[in-house]
């Protein structure tokens, strides 16, 4: 005869999962931040040098 290995639902599978998901959350946020923040620091500082007003003729 084969013995069965019994499975136990371990309630730490919840709360890791839980985790998980807020550590992605938080993850994507800090990309978020740092992948857009400087494209629109550049954009802003180049606005203000005046890099996107046409030259004059």
């Amino acid at each position: 005869m084969k013995n069965k290995k019994s499975r136990k639902i371990k309630p730490k599978l919840n709360k890791k999962n839980q985790e998980l998901g807020q550590t992605k959350s938080s993850a994507k946020l800090v990309l978020f931040i740092f992948g857009i923040g400087p494209i629109i620091g550049i954009a802003i500082f180049l606005y203000s040098k005046g890099f996107f007003n046409s030259p004059i003729m």
